[in-house]
């Protein structure tokens, strides 16, 4: 049997030293002020779409999903009046969310439930809570429902104009 010549042999002590120069950072990256991560991070996570006219205010029904489509065609959503303010809400009560109904996980559509206000998934039985904006609370999905980023403009007009999370089935957001 031959050897592999590329191998590295790491005795204890080198596996130490890389080991504190590791923590090292990590306790160099926790001392940076709050404030430049906070500005870093939202740009990282959001990709900037054109606004797309969803909807108005007066087309939703409180807990009664309309359906819609963005970023695309090909992308199918909903667009919920959930009837009190709840994280990424928009218009004047702050209670108007929207989401992708295509499950991260494997693509299957998405049915919504209003009596505990989620998206769940019929394939692997995940499900997203549409009023803690999509975070998953059960399943094999591995990341939150995608959210719209809403605007209503003062006529009422729904305006999507990104997305939170990567699409299903994408690899990337940009159009």
């Amino acid at each position: 049997m031959s050897r592999c010549d590329r191998l590295v042999d790491v005795g204890r002590r080198q596996f130490l030293r890389g080991g504190a120069f590791a923590a090292a950072g990590v306790a160099a990256a926790a001392t940076l002020p709050q404030e430049a991560a906070a500005q870093v991070a939202p740009a990282l996570a959001r990709v900037e779409y054109p606004s797309n006219r969803l909807g108005n205010v007066a087309d939703l029904k409180p807990n009664e999903p309309l359906d819609v489509a963005y970023p695309d065609d090909n992308a199918p959503g909903v667009l919920l009046k959930l009837g009190k303010p709840v994280e990424g809400g928009a218009g004047p009560d702050e209670d108007i969310v929207g989401f992708t109904t295509v499950c991260p996980h494997k693509g299957f559509p998405l049915n919504y439930s209003a009596d505990d206000r989620t998206l769940s998934c019929p394939g692997h039985y995940s499900r997203f809570d549409c009023e803690a904006g999509g975070q998953q609370i059960w399943g094999h999905a591995t990341q939150n429902l995608p959210q719209y980023v809403l605007r209503v403009d003062d006529k009422g007009d729904i305006y999507a104009e990104g997305l939170d999370e990567l699409l299903y089935g994408r690899l990337s957001n940009v159009l």
